[in-house]
Order: C-alpha cells, then structure tokens, then sequence
C-alpha cells in the first residue's frame, strides 16, 4: 500500500509539472495574418503595406460620384439604402490586402487562432482600439455586432448561419464556435466582421429616443474607422471627415493610406449626368462603365490639354459573371432549353461592333480570368466530383466545352435562331398567330427586362428586337434605384442585367448565390432562383475542400454545372478598368497601373504578362494622396 501511495504521488507530481506544457502545446497557434492560398507575404513585425507610400501627405478633398440616392446610414439593415462610402467610418477584425487574393492581416485583432479542425476561431482586440468617442472596442461590441448583423440583414444572417457561438473566452479575447468542422473559410470570413458599437445602438439619440439597429436613420452614427460623417444631405450629399487622431493610423494595415482630409460622395440620377460633372471639374475621378462613352465622350478640352488623366488599370481580378438573368421562379423560365433559346438569340457580336466599339469579350465563365473558370472537357478530380451526379446534371457537362455562340456573319446568327426555334419547340413553344406560345397552357411568352440605369436602354432594345422574331413581346420597364432595391429584394422581375463577384478562394458565399435554401430567402443573391440539388452538393464540396486542389476542381465543376444550366445569357467584361481622373493627386508606382495605351495583345494577355501588374484593386481612397504641387498647377491652368 505504501509503495502504491509513492507511486501514485510520483504520478500526481509528474502531472502537475507537466501540465502547463501539455496546455501550452494544446494551445492553437497565434497568427497575425490568414490566407487561403498561400503564406502570406508579409510577416509579423511588418510596418506597412509595399504598394503605399508610408509617408504620403495628408490633406486635400476628393469629390465623387454615387448613382441613385439613400435614405439610410445604417450600416447592416436589410431595408432601406445605404449611403455609399460607410465602411469608411468602421473597421473589421482584420483587414484586406490588395496584393494577396484570400489574405487579411490583424486591424482590430492583435492576433488570430484557431484548432487545426477549424471549428473555432479566437481573436485577441487590441488593447488600444477605439472608437471615436473615445470608448474601447470591447468583446461585448464583437459579439453585439454578430448577433445584431444577423438579425437586421437575412443574407447576412444565411453567410454566418455556422457560427452557433461567440463568447468572452480570455482578457479581450472573443471566440466564435462553428457548427461544422474543416470549412477553412469561416475564420477568415469572421475576421471580416464589421464591427458596431454596441454602447451607441443601444443608447438614446439627442431627442431621447432609443436607437434602434433594425431601423433606417439619417443621424450619423460613431464608428472607430479612419473617418468620419461631417455632413448629410439627404439622398444628395454625404462627407466624410478624416479622424485626425485615429487610434490605428499606425497599424501596418494603416499606415500610409487614408490619405485624403475629405470624402465626397455627390449623388447622381443618372451616370450621363454624372460624367456631365466630372467633366466640368465638380468631380475628381471616374470610373468608366460605359465604353461608348469611354470611346467618345472624352473629347473636352481638360483632356485634350493633359489636365485629366485616361488609364486603363489591369488587376489580377476575377471577372464577375454579367449577364441577363432569368428569373426561374416564374414558370416560363423553368425550363433550360427555354433559356439556351435566350442566349441562342443574343448576338454579342453585333452589339460588341456597333455599341461597344469593340472593347469587350464575352463571359465564358462565372470564374472568368481565374484558375477556376472550367476549360475543355472534365478529368481528373473534377469529373471524380462530376461523375456521382451524373443523372442530376445536364449530359453536356461530360461531352462539350461550354461556349455561347459566336456570329461572325448575318449567317450565323440565322443558324443560331433556327436552333433557338427548334428547342423552343422541343420545350413546348411555338408560334400561334405571330405569338410564342406554350401548348398546354396558351399562355403567350412575354419579357419583362428591369432596368435600373438608362444606359442597358440601348443595349437591350436590339435583343428585344431579335426575340420578336421568335415571336417573344419585350418591354423594358425603367425605375428608380429606391424601387429597383425593393423588386429585386422581392425577386419581382421577370429578367434583369445584373452578376456575381468571385474571389480567387471562393467559399460560404456560393451558397447565397446559388443555393437552394436561398431562393427563396427575401435579399439573397440568388438572384436566378437556383434550386437544385446537384448544385447545392457542389457548393458543399468547395466549402469543405481539404487543399487548394480540391478546391480548384469542385469550383471547375460547378462553374460547368451552372453554364449548362443556362441561368443566364452571359453578356460580357473588359480586361481592364477604365479610370479618368484631374490631374491633382498622386500614388506609388507600383500602383497597378498601365500608363500606355496598350496594343491589341495586350487585350488578351496572361496574368504573367509583364505589364499585367499582380494587384487586386485599384486602391484609390486609400493608397493615393492629394498633391497640392500638381493642384497648385492645375488651378493656375484653369
């Protein structure tokens, strides 16, 4: 017994000893920065970002154009519109690079961690954050932020469906516990997390009343971000005013950006209107989405004299899916045969040459201009993933490379509505008396196109005209933004131009854009009202991919899947962004921009092409500064 006791003493000892660095070893690594894709490129003790100029002046205003009008300065709600440029007053736990695709690096967060399943995520605040008022952030702000978010905003709440938890889990530490294991994305998706105040939205306004989150307002709330609102107009008019003692200006992710003492967001009904503006030098920067304008509207005098700079900026971006999307709710559109009719009867071609002064190419892919976008036939992993859905998808998936048609002459196109006629008909739609029409039904096939900007006028009447030739009515119906927010958060339309971004690691999101349980969910990004299950298992599949590979594959998969389905008629995108801006600011050089007017290669060059810069955004507010030498000379000139 007494040689028992010893023994078990020695063990209890040894335990004792042991257990801080047993607890120590157990404990995640702290990281400062996360990446999807790969290490990211800078390391702890970094002190700034190499594409900013550390030093850049501070000073200045730079004036620009929003489009519609707002009645809201509440950040998350679903209701209402937003004023453009709020995420000026705010910070997230982390915080973007432009140089790294799927990358953060710490802002508010100190330090990230999380268990090698990823079924949590741990951030320590740091001690100095504030907000303008000059309160500390605090965990209970964190976590206020999550749960009010997910209550105000449905999309928001369906992207943080997995996070079941957050709790104070330490000394400013808040950890958010997942409902899934090995979904890679959510901690990064945490660190985007717009953090609020929770002192401010459950405090009293100057009138006494109590604020309400779940409720539009046009007082000017408190943030802890770079700026803040100084003036309101609304639906007109929104400043925001440089934080001169922000709390983070020092922060690597920080420094050398937020430049600019004021930001001006003037509000336009129309981009004509607008461009009328920055012409007449009310505005300082433009961003072309015209090309019949960029081709021709451009011949004033600044720009002539060299007063107004013309770039086109080439970023390493995926470029986003536009299309026309039908909304397959609506039972005319519920069959896919109807659709590729659709897109048999667009001819881009045509509309490139005569409207677009041939500065486009066409949407192949909802991944285009990335490593994800789908390419010839399926191999591999990817028709591993294809091959178990193989009686949910069309066939075509495994014998044909997607590609839409391509009228190189009057011909063609001829050949493609002859096509679109016969699978109309297969479908059950022929013409009766000059009318398509459905023959069990008799009802005749009519489109409603939703327009919100007047430019797609132009763009959609010559469509319209070569869908009465198989017998399809059009209209085009042209409303306000306020009305068009609300038809499109009510999925009321029959077709709209609209689209999807991607990321080069795409991830939770897929799931509001394509997922079924979104379809039916007021605000989601579903905007085609996908529900179908072989989707929604390729959509899983990204989510949870082990490695990149995986991940490369499934997403090939899903981008095959969803273009056989012909949820839209793609239409097109520019290799570049099209930027004109007074010639009174400056940026670093290793801005991406390509200062020359480029040849008919570099249309088509690779992202390894030299004078394709590695950049993901243009970073104007924040990486440019005002330069009062080059102010000084325009202001003498004019």
């Amino acid at each position: 017994m007494i040689i028992r006791s010893v023994v078990h003493s020695i063990v209890a000892l040894s335990l004792l000893i042991l257990a801080p660095a047993l607890a120590h070893a157990a404990e995640p690594k702290r990281h400062h920065a996360l990446s999807l894709i790969e290490t990211p490129k800078y390391p702890p003790d970094f002190t700034h970002f190499d594409y900013v100029n550390p030093d850049a002046p501070k000073g200045g205003t730079v004036r620009m154009a929003a489009l519609g009008s707002f009645d809201s300065l509440n950040p998350v709600l679903f209701r209402g519109e937003a004023a453009t440029g709020l995420g000026l007053i705010y910070e997230s736990l982390m915080a973007d690079s432009i140089q790294e695709p799927s990358t953060s690096y710490g802002r508010i967060a100190e330090w990230v961690s999380h268990p090698e399943d990823f079924s949590s995520v741990t951030f320590k605040l740091r001690d100095a954050a504030r907000w303008h008022d000059g309160k500390p952030i605090t965990v209970e702000d964190v976590i206020f932020s999550l749960e009010m978010t997910k209550k105000a905003n449905p999309r928001w709440a369906f992207y943080y469906k997995n996070v079941v938890k957050a709790e104070k889990t330490g000394e400013r530490q808040v950890t958010f516990t997942f409902d899934v294991k090995d979904n890679r994305e959510l901690p990064l998706i945490m660190g985007q997390l717009t953090v609020l105040p929770k002192h401010y939205w459950t405090g009293t306004d100057a009138n006494g009343e109590k604020r309400d989150l779940l409720k539009t307002t046009l007082e000017p709330p408190i943030g802890s971000g770079p700026y803040r609102i100084k003036e309101v107009k609304a639906g007109r008019t929104i400043v925001y005013e440089r934080v001169e003692d922000h709390w983070g200006a020092d922060l690597p992710v920080n420094r050398g950006q937020y430049n600019f003492d004021e930001v001006q967001f003037e509000y336009y009904r129309d981009s004509t209107v607008a461009l009328e503006a920055f012409k007449a030098d009310r505005l300082d920067l433009r961003v072309e989405n015209s090309a019949k304008d960029w081709a021709t509207a451009y011949d004033f005098k600044a720009a002539d004299e060299g007063w107004v700079s013309r770039r086109k900026v080439y970023l390493n971006t995926a470029q986003r899916m536009q299309g026309f999307i039908f909304n397959t709710r609506r039972k005319k559109f519920d069959d896919p045969r109807v659709r590729q009719a659709f897109n048999l009867a667009y001819d881009f071609e045509w509309a490139n040459k005569n409207l677009f002064y041939g500065q486009y190419q066409r949407v192949e892919s909802y991944f285009q201009n990335t490593e994800l976008a789908a390419t010839g036939l399926p191999e591999g992993l990817e028709l591993e993933i294809l091959t178990p859905l193989k009686d949910k998808i069309p066939p075509e998936v495994f014998t044909k490379p997607f590609a839409s048609p391509v009228n190189a002459s009057p011909r063609d196109f001829r050949k493609h509505l002859r096509q679109a006629k016969k699978l109309l008909a297969e479908a059950g739609w022929t013409v009766k008396d000059g009318a398509l029409t459905n023959a069990t039904t008799g009802e005749a096939m009519t489109v409603e196109f939703l327009l919100v900007s007047p430019a797609f006028q132009r763009v959609v009447q010559p469509y319209a005209r070569n869908l009465e030739r198989l017998g399809i009515a059009s209209t085009i119906r042209l409303i306000d933004s306020a009305q068009y927010g609300r038809r499109i958060q009510e999925f009321d339309y029959d077709v709209i131009v609209g689209g999807w971004g991607q990321s080069h690691s795409p991830g939770n999101e897929q799931r509001d854009y394509w997922g079924s349980p979104a379809a039916g969910k007021p605000g989601s990004r579903n905007l085609a009202g996908i529900e179908n299950p072989a989707v929604d298992t390729l959509i899983d599949r990204i989510i949870f991919a082990k490695d990149r590979a995986e991940l490369v594959a499934a997403t090939r998969a899903l981008d095959r899947v969803l273009l056989w389905n012909h949820y839209v008629v793609p239409q097109w995108f520019a290799p570049y962004t099209r930027l004109a801006y007074w010639n009174r600011f400056a940026h670093k050089e290793t801005l991406p921009i390509v200062p020359v007017d480029c040849t008919a290669d570099c249309v088509t060059a690779k992202l390894s092409d030299p004078r394709t810069k590695k950049m993901l955004g243009i970073g104007f507010l924040t990486t440019w500064w005002y330069d009062k030498a080059a102010a000084a000379k325009l202001a003498a000139v004019r």
